[in-house]
This record gives C-alpha cells, sequence and structure tokens, in this order.
C-alpha cells in the first residue's frame, strides 16, 4: 500500500490513500491543478510527487 502527496518549493500537501484525490487536492498548496477538458493532471514548475510505500 502506498500513500501520495505533492510538494511544491514551499509547501507539502497532505498524505492520500491514492493518487487520484492527491491530484484533486493539489491545487489547495498550489502545486497544479486537473484540467477539466482532459482530465490530466498538470503540476506547476517546481512540483514534485512523494509516494511513502507502507508495511502490509
Amino acid at each position: 500500500m502506498s500513500k501520495y502527496r505533492f510538494i511544491t518549493p514551499h509547501r507539502a500537501g497532505k498524505w492520500y490513500s491514492d493518487l487520484t484525490l492527491a491530484q484533486k487536492f493539489a491545487h489547495v498548496i498550489g502545486a497544479g491543478f486537473l484540467d477539466r477538458r482532459s482530465g490530466e493532471f498538470v503540476a506547476y514548475p517546481g512540483t514534485r510527487l512523494e509516494v511513502a510505500k507502507l508495511a502490509g
């Protein structure tokens, strides 16, 4: 099982249980946005995805 969050140069997002949720709420910290037309995630420059692998 994994957890996901986006990191910007100045902020770190909350951990989410799946990537879709992390992408949906990335705008809260200014990490990017979900494009409504294409359904694709657009990350702002300097944004990175952090993945934590959980044992189990």
